[in-house]
């Protein structure tokens, strides 16, 4: 009778412990499929909404009565404003509201002091929305004189002009997504545009100048294309035309590195607290987030404004390569400081001004329930970006793609409150079995023990 409780016991244990596995499977399965939680992830899909309500209340409302908008931790589209009135306003409009002082206009009247101040390279200035404030930015290579000189414009603009010094030096990330090389240097490509009739790839304008024939390979055997027009400094991107004209297939794939790729349905605006993913073909896949925009960099080589400001690092070899987010292309890597060992800033070229400036567009995946965009089908998709696997998708091949946006997927696994529940039940069920198993092992000893002791002699 008590051999037969224990079998039962032990029966129940296993079966408890099986269980346990496939309800913390279960767990980690729904925690991956789930959209990601708290700030590090704000729920992606509400995300272009809550960016484009922002955006349409400062343009309704003013540059006088606003001074800007950003995506808040929880989500919401939240706007700067200047008065009680507006704030009102904005509430009722289903967004959060910050009463601040300066104005739009007295930001960007800051701005253009700085811009007709003289130019000091290795400086940086841009819009902070969430602090009301601009904020100036000089590397180690900025003397001491030119940094006090500027100073002292700043104080002249007022307390609203934030000064800080920084790490490192901003430079141009010449050297990127899946690598392009020419006698220019070495570069990514970026995404595939399309003006009807030929495919290019678009990349950064500093990359190199017109003419510039760019390659696969380091031995110069597999030509991709040559740059037939840019803009650097002032803006920073460019077109190269593809040999043959064609991109190849699959053309709206920005790879990610390890064989895998994102399909790009679009192009879109940031906004300040979005997460944002960038590739490149010296660091990889990184993700950050937009902390400003309408940035000014003055690089050794010359001055490039309206550009994106994010936290997510760069190198050296990263230059062109893609900014997107959810599957929507948001702009070109131009540069910034540091490294991704110790972090740093990069700026990126938003797409409007070089799509609208070149008369090209984006040649995209067909976005759920719409209709291609006008233009040849999808052909081709080096662009991408991603690190260094040899099946990733390089200029002109295409890319295994996975079922959805990387974004979501990294945003979900590195999600502990999502995955670590359903860990820690699989943990448990585990010691559970393996403690079954041996408390058994351990009876049968005993067992075998006392049957053959009685012929002990």
């Amino acid at each position: 009778m008590r051999h037969a409780r224990r079998r039962i016991v032990r029966r129940a244990t296993r079966l408890a412990a099986v269980g346990g596995l496939l309800l913390g499977a279960g767990m980690v399965t729904q925690a991956v499929a789930s959209e990601p939680s708290g700030s590090a992830g704000v729920p992606n899909a509400s995300v272009r909404s809550a960016a484009g309500t922002g955006e349409d209340l400062v343009e309704r409302l003013g540059s006088d009565r606003t001074a800007g908008t950003w995506i808040g931790s929880d989500g919401r589209p939240v706007v700067a404003v200047t008065d009680a009135d507006t704030a009102a306003e904005v509430r009722r409009s289903g967004a959060a509201a910050k009463l601040v002082r300066h104005s739009m206009r007295e930001l960007k009247s800051a701005t253009a002091t700085l811009r007709s101040a003289p130019r000091v390279s290795g400086t940086a200035w841009l819009l902070d929305y969430r602090t009301n404030e601009v904020v100036v930015r000089g590397d180690s290579t900025v003397s001491a004189s030119a940094w006090a000189e500027l100073t002292g414009v700043a104080d002249g603009i007022g307390a609203f002009v934030r000064m800080e010094r920084t790490d490192g030096s901003f430079t141009t990330r010449i050297n990127g997504a899946q690598a392009i090389l020419s006698t220019a240097g070495r570069c990514s490509a970026g995404f595939n545009v399309t003006d009807g009739r030929t495919d290019f790839i678009l990349t950064a304008g500093h990359c190199g100048p017109e003419g510039s024939v760019w390659f696969a390979d380091g031995r110069g055997d597999r030509e991709v294309g040559r740059t037939v027009v840019g803009s650097f400094p002032g803006d920073d991107y460019s077109l190269v035309e593809y040999t043959g004209g064609r991109a190849g297939a699959g053309a709206d794939v920005v790879a990610v590195g390890d064989g895998q790729g994102v399909r790009i349905t679009g192009t879109g605006a940031v906004s300040v607290g979005q997460r944002v993913f960038r590739s490149g073909s010296t660091s990889g896949l990184r993700d950050g987030e937009v902390t400003g925009v309408d940035a000014t960099v003055n690089y050794p080589e010359g001055t490039v404004t309206g550009l994106i400001e994010t936290n997510v690092c760069a190198e050296p070899g990263d230059s062109g390569g893609p900014l997107f987010s959810e599957g929507v292309a948001l702009g070109v890597t131009s540069g910034g400081n540091g490294d991704c060992d110790a972090g740093g800033t990069t700026f990126f070229q938003p797409l409007d001004k070089p799509l609208s400036e070149l008369g090209v567009q984006l040649i995209t995946a067909t976005p759920p329930g719409g209709e291609q965009d006008a233009g040849p089908a999808p052909s081709a998709a080096g662009s991408g970006s991603g690190a260094t696997p040899p099946d990733a998708a390089g200029p002109g091949v295409s890319a295994p793609v996975s079922g959805e946006d990387v974004s979501n997927l990294l945003s979900r696994l590195a999600d502990p409150a999502n995955v670590g529940p359903g860990l820690l039940v699989i943990g448990g069920s585990l010691i559970a079995l393996v403690a079954t198993r041996w408390i058994r092992t351990e009876q049968d000893r005993r067992a075998y023990q006392r049957h053959y002791s009685a012929t002990w002699g």
